[in-house]
């Protein structure tokens, strides 16, 4: 599918599904719900407002912390609830230790204790913890983080891939009173086929698209399982030309998704949760 074809058949999707926003338009819901995807290049850095709290989902890399550091200050971040890193990658986690040595305030860590590292010693966010002071919990299917009136639910992996360090990633259901967003890390297709298998797969307002949206992961069963009013999806094509696959593309626009690729906006995008509907917005640096 060309380019120009793709984007008329993906705005038309976004017109049927009803929750189209065009870019820079702000959004009319006045919501304490919101998720804010920061463009930090092929890299993850998430930032949750589930009413006063505020989680950070992944740091990015360190080469990228400037942009991170730029977008947190912009939203008069000084104070985090919670960063949660969901594996080991240095485009997840490689800003950690920058945001640690930064004036913002951060009260807990949490990481995976899957990991293709082995030992909880081993794992980066671990030195990190120790030497910033910071108390770190340790997650696994099953868990939850309490956030005022949201629950973070861990739904995965399952089981720990000592190959491959993608399928290690949490894969977290951010359940909100106004929709829900399923975080799915670098989540690749064998992680995403042994959820799928348990049924530990939910429907979602949100989906951050994994591993930035190449095609080894988001088959079509997993899609049709999420039916997501928006995907959001964090990359880069200077970086990784690849992304986002036009395959995954397809995918999300066939159940009606809009899709939203955080390079288009030099801020990040903003999605908000109101009464179930989700509002997503480019967010670009006046």
């Amino acid at each position: 599918m060309s380019s120009f074809k793709a984007g008329i058949f993906g705005l038309l999707l976004l017109m049927l599904a009803g929750v189209m926003v065009f870019p820079g338009q702000a959004a009319q819901a006045e919501s304490d719900v919101k998720a804010l995807f920061i463009n930090v290049r092929k890299a993850d850095a998430i930032l949750l407002m589930l009413d006063d709290q505020r989680i950070l989902v992944d740091t990015g890399h360190k080469d990228s912390y400037e942009a991170l550091e730029k977008a947190l200050t912009a939203y008069g971040v000084t104070h985090l609830d919670a960063v949660i890193i969901t594996h080991t990658d240095k485009d997840h986690v490689g800003g950690l230790n920058k945001l640690l040595k930064s004036d913002i305030q951060v009260d807990q860590l949490y990481a995976g204790t899957l990991h293709s590292e082995g030992s909880a010693e081993e794992h980066p966010v671990y030195e990190t913890a120790q030497k910033r002071k910071v108390p770190l919990r340790w997650l696994r299917a099953g868990n939850v983080i309490e956030a005022g009136e949201s629950t973070l639910h861990v739904l995965g992996p399952l089981s720990r891939d000592s190959q491959d360090e993608d399928n290690n990633s949490l894969v977290i259901d951010v359940r909100t009173p106004e929709g829900n967003f399923l975080l799915t890390g670098d989540m690749k297709r064998e992680e995403e086929a042994e959820l799928l298998r348990a049924g530990a797969i939910p429907q979602a307002t949100v989906l951050k698209v994994a591993h930035h949206g190449e095609d080894d992961s988001t088959s079509s069963s997993f899609v049709k399982t999420v039916q997501p009013q928006w995907a959001v999806i964090s990359t880069n094509k200077d970086d990784e030309p690849d992304t986002a696959a036009d395959v995954v593309l397809t995918r999300l626009w066939e159940v009606k998704s809009g899709v939203a690729i955080t390079q288009n906006a030099s801020l990040g995008i903003l999605v908000t949760l109101q009464d179930s509907v989700a509002t997503a917005e480019q967010m670009d640096y006046q």
